[in-house]
């Protein structure tokens, strides 16, 4: 069914996400080793069978492929390899100048500040954007969207996108939150490390209790190469402040699970 799919020279959103799922095996997020051996193999014959060439994309990405082997392609990177019909995920991404800018957009639709984006604060955020990519579409196009947005990126399927989820649209380079990965915690522990750096008893973090934390963490996780971009992450990570003030719930987005 999947390597059919490959055939057409248009994909939608819905048949993207079938080709996403039949290829990520191990349901891990990432196209990687045998499953992107097998992602390759099938895209080249399935492109010979229909008549058609490799694009551009596809020969960028297979020649890349073929210089590092161990490489792994996001589900994000495979909308830019794909002829996907909405590309809404790429008009969004390609407006995002770093994790600071992602996440200052966070706050613009995370409208009553839950912590989430529900489907009705989604679907505002695609219609704008999409208007901003000089495109319109009707309501039930835009449904239909929201739809399959909340399927590609909502990992637990509780029908609303949380900061982490939603930061999967930002290449890796550029995604903060990346560093946090394996080392979210309960919020218990996260209460109790908050307090021990919140030696005032604020309720807040200043920039250098912040900077306490995240070298604290660094060092925790053995991300002692990651020292050098503590003034990058700090930046971003203050974007969700409120006047210079990071509360214990902002700071609960990066570093909590959800229990």
């Amino acid at each position: 069914m999947a390597s059919s799919l490959l055939q057409l020279v248009e994909i939608s959103a819905s048949q993207f996400l079938d080709i996403f799922h039949h290829y990520d095996n191990d349901g891990n997020g990432f196209i990687e080793g045998k499953e992107l051996q097998s992602f390759i193999r099938e895209l080249r014959e399935a492109r010979q069978q229909a008549g058609l060439d490799l694009t551009d994309e596809m020969r960028q990405f297979v020649c890349e492929y073929e210089k590092n082997s161990d490489r792994r392609i996001s589900l994000v990177e495979l909308v830019q390899v794909l002829p996907t019909e909405e590309n809404f995920l790429l008009f969004f991404r390609q407006q995002l100048s770093s994790c600071s800018h992602f996440i200052q957009v966070w706050r613009r639709y995370d409208v009553d500040k839950s912590g989430y984006i529900e489907a009705n604060e989604l679907k505002n955020f695609l219609k704008d954007l999409l208007l901003t990519a000089q495109q319109t579409c009707d309501d039930t196009k835009l449904d239909e969207y929201t739809a399959t947005t909340l399927k590609i990126f909502d990992s637990n399927a509780d029908g609303k996108l949380c900061l982490a989820e939603m930061s999967r649209l930002l290449p890796d380079k550029h995604n903060v939150l990346l560093m946090f990965e394996g080392v979210k915690m309960s919020k218990l522990e996260f209460n109790r490390i908050f307090d021990l750096y919140d030696q005032d008893g604020s309720g807040f973090m200043d920039d250098s209790q912040l900077d306490s934390l995240l070298t604290h963490l660094c060092e925790k996780n053995n991300k002692v190469a990651l020292s050098a971009d503590l003034p990058l992450y700090h930046s971003s990570i203050m974007d969700l402040s409120d006047g210079g003030k990071l509360y214990r719930s902002e700071l609960c987005l990066l570093l909590c699970h959800e229990d």
